[in-house]
């Protein structure tokens, strides 16, 4: 324990586990809301607190993290907060160079181009040296309250992409190298996540958020292995190390061709995106895994009547039970946060009533 930064026994008892228990597949008097996304720029007090910082700056500073991951629990009931960092600070920690570039977004000036490039990547990582700004802001956080192949895509294509072809061909053309930049990819997230258990984190979600970059037989080949295996050696490690058995939540973007396999991965929680129909989705997993999601973002923009509507009709599909509220992907800049309010409200108020009905 002593390359953390400290021992989850030291933190304040729990007021609010309705989330946690939904996780693991537990009754639960409401359904708990959280929203991918909730520390972010649609909040006037976000654009304020970052106005003169680097992005990454920001990332690296512990104190900062930590305000901007509380700023929307004081706005809203929310039932998890989120730890403020971006997954970018993974390929930063194996010595790529990423860029917030303005209007474009990350943006990295070398990416990796040929099968060489591989070798200029540390090939082991000292994840609490790299990474350690994240374990300390989510300690500071825990205190002050009284979360794979995305990773490759942005590696390699240098920044966002809507085709993500230069990635789409190291796969076709380079299977085996590919393989090795995801175990490399693998093994880091392995020990930041495992980190962040030790640091206080209470639950944790994997992103893979350009899985509809792939088909169903490029999934299985480069994605799924790595997905299964980073839940296995997390969970091993953790027993290991004698941390909490905490719940994982596999969030794979468009990869609705794949929800049977995703049930089987070894994530207590699958996150869905607004495309999937959440009838479908729970007889497709066989009732075997909480699910989460999955209001279309933009449903935000509808009168706050509308919001509710389509919030009860969403709880209804799911049901209470076994069952997290989400949007299907991030809150979007420009939404309002009074429409997010909202959202927040209807999901407890409908679940409430649809479970004393039931």
């Amino acid at each position: 324990m002593d390359k953390h930064t400290s021992s989850p026994q030291d933190f304040p008892a729990l007021k609010n586990d309705t989330f946690l228990r939904a996780a693991r597949g537990e009754e639960t008097e409401y359904t708990p809301v959280w929203c991918m996304r909730q520390a972010g720029r649609y909040l006037p007090e976000f654009r304020e607190t970052r106005a003169a910082q680097d992005f990454f700056a920001t990332c690296r500073s512990p104190k900062m993290c930590c305000e901007l991951t509380l700023q929307p629990l004081r706005r809203f009931p929310l039932d998890a907060a989120i730890i403020f960092s971006d997954i970018l600070v993974v390929p930063q920690a194996l010595g790529m160079e990423v860029v917030m570039v303005p209007g474009k977004g990350p943006t990295f000036p070398e990416p990796l181009k040929e099968v060489e490039d591989l070798l200029k990547l540390r090939q082991k990582v000292d994840v609490s040296e790299e990474l350690g700004y994240v374990f300390q802001a989510i300690t500071l956080t825990r205190h002050s309250l009284e979360g794979k192949w995305t990773l490759m895509s942005y590696m390699i294509e240098g920044g966002g992409s809507s085709t993500m072809a230069k990635a789409k061909r190291w796969l076709y053309r380079h299977p085996e190298a590919s393989h090795r930049l995801l175990q490399l990819l693998r093994d880091v997230i392995v020990e930041y996540l495992v980190g962040q258990v030790a640091a206080g984190a209470q639950a944790l979600q994997l992103f893979e958020s350009h899985a509809g970059h792939l088909g169903p037989e490029q999934f299985r080949e480069f994605a799924l292995p790595h997905i299964q295996d980073i839940a296995k050696h997390v969970k091993k490690k953790l027993q290991a190390e004698a941390l909490p058995l905490v719940p994982m939540i596999v969030f794979a973007k468009d990869a609705h061709y794949a929800l049977e396999e995703l049930a089987q991965a070894g994530y207590e929680v699958i996150g869905l995106d607004w495309t999937i129909q959440p009838q479908a989705a729970r007889e497709r997993t066989g009732h075997r895994v909480t699910l989460q999601g999955n209001l279309d973002p933009c449903a935000l923009y509808a009168p706050k009547e509308k919001i509710g509507e389509l919030v009860k009709r969403m709880l209804e599909g799911f049901g209470t039970q076994r069952y997290i509220a989400n949007l299907g992907h991030g809150l979007y800049p420009d939404m309002s946060p009074e429409h997010v309010g909202a959202f927040v409200e209807a999901v407890h108020t409908h679940s409430r009533h649809l479970r004393t009905a039931a």
